[in-house]
């Protein structure tokens, strides 16, 4: 099984007015860093009650719902945390606490710069107030209403026999590799995104489509549909600016790959332990 781990988050955008948030998880960023403790050596968002302690403005705050029974907030705030708090990047989260975890810092995270991006309306320039029912920003002058946006986007390993295409992104660190990867644009299905991408970047058709599941990627906000692909013909051409390199690897001489708390990750271990089974 891979790590679609069951959604522990029940979530909310109103928060109960009578409720204790003193064991509340805040998810606190500054500077697009979160602000964590260490617990037992795994990073954890601090609680209600560490906040009071912190001399850190709030500029605005939101209920994201509960989370194993624990309320959870995220804050956009400015200031330093007390001494022996770190803060974090999102990236360095992923691996270090559990994907549920991973992901409810991501939703924190994106509401936050979805709440700074829509504070005045994109038709009519007025001023945005929170939705009384749902999490959206509607506007009073003119009626629009901005949900939170989330961009979808393919990731694919393209494979042929045993051997799988993997590219090198030009602003990678040299010998990272990984599987090809781009976003929908108006109009397209994801299945002609996938063709269109795989052929922009390494110029080579693939057949054979097959989903295989999806991760929500919040830098910033997309959420990451995952396929596997064959090849069906074409000689690699990469894409200027773009790919550095693209090679066909066999599972036994793999360069350096994403690890499996990736969906990249998933989708060439999951193809490995496939093609492993077919050969015994």
């Amino acid at each position: 099984m891979w790590p679609h781990e069951p959604d522990e988050l029940e979530a909310g955008h109103m928060a109960p007015d009578d409720a204790d948030h003193s064991d509340a998880w805040y998810f606190v960023f500054a500077k697009g860093q979160m602000v964590t403790k260490s617990v037992q050596g795994v990073p954890e968002p601090i609680t209600g009650d560490d906040f009071r302690w912190f001399e850190m403005e709030v500029h605005h705050k939101h209920f994201l719902g509960h989370y194993l029974n624990r309320p959870c907030f995220a804050l956009s705030a400015s200031g330093r945390p007390a001494e022996g708090y770190h803060t974090v990047g999102l990236r360095g989260l992923l691996g270090r606490t559990p994907q549920s975890l991973f992901y409810l810092a991501g939703r924190a995270q994106q509401i936050i710069d979805w709440h700074d991006t829509h504070r005045f309306c994109g038709r009519c320039g007025a001023r945005m107030e929170d939705h009384r029912h749902d999490r959206a920003k509607e506007c009073p002058s003119c009626g629009l209403i901005n949900y939170p946006r989330l961009s979808p986007s393919i990731i694919v390993l393209v494979t042929k026999g045993e051997e799988m295409l993997l590219a090198r992104n030009a602003n990678w660190p040299t010998g990272m590799y990984s599987t090809l990867a781009g976003f929908v644009e108006p109009g397209e299905s994801v299945e002609q995104t996938l063709h269109r991408e795989v052929l922009e970047e390494v110029g080579v058709r693939v057949k054979n489509l097959e989903y295989f599941g999806s991760q929500s990627w919040p830098f910033p906000n997309s959420l990451m549909l995952g396929f596997h692909a064959e090849y069906d013909g074409g000689e690699i051409v990469c894409q200027a600016e773009e790919i550095a390199d693209a090679q066909w690897f066999a599972p036994d001489n793999l360069p350096q790959i994403p690890p499996k708390t990736a969906i990249s990750g998933w989708l060439i271990q999951e193809f490995i332990d496939r093609y492993s089974a077919q050969s015994r």
